[in-house]
């Protein structure tokens, strides 16, 4: 998790408006919407994280997926994932570009600093706390750098845009 909100921090400093809202076709995201995009979907599994957590321990549950299906989650981005598919009927995951570039990454961090603390200080089991009874809190910030990973990959696509502005 340090090493993916480090890695989002460097790729975004010093960015001007107009790199920050560069798109290279108009049904791309730009790098300060792929950044708020990741904002909203790690408040959406900060919400699902206090809920399981809220639900106690369940350390009889039957279901135990392996962690292999939480980190290879095609790190190269061979497949594009279209975010309402996963929302449906919804698009709440989809950006806004309500925020200016330099919010989203305080926003970011913000959280990512409150999930890291959560983990460096807490005592809980999180193996045996389930998300909407399929993966369980560890697995869940699993996705946490994977989700992260993958997005850096598409802030480096911009960037390496040809009319990408210098």
């Amino acid at each position: 998790l340090i090493r993916s909100k480090e890695e989002i921090i460097a790729e975004t400093k010093n960015l001007t408006k107009e790199q920050w809202n560069f798109k290279e076709s108009p049904d791309r995201w730009s790098i300060n919407q792929i950044v708020e995009h990741i904002c909203l979907w790690e408040l959406i599994q900060m919400n699902e994280i206090s809920v399981a957590l809220g639900m106690g321990p369940m350390p009889d549950f039957p279901q135990h997926l392996p962690d292999s299906i939480f980190i290879n989650q095609d790190p190269k981005r061979l497949k594009k994932n279209i975010t309402t598919d996963y929302t449906k009927p919804f698009t709440y995951g989809v950006p806004l570009g309500n925020n200016e570039g330099k919010n989203n990454v305080i926003w970011y961090t913000t959280m990512r600093n409150e999930s890291i603390d959560y983990l460096k200080k807490t005592n809980d089991n999180l193996r045996i706390h389930y998300i909407c009874f399929g993966p369980n809190i560890h697995q869940r910030y699993m996705m946490f750098f994977q989700h992260s990973f993958r997005h850096l990959g598409q802030i480096k696509e911009v960037k390496a845009s040809p009319n990408y502005p210098k």
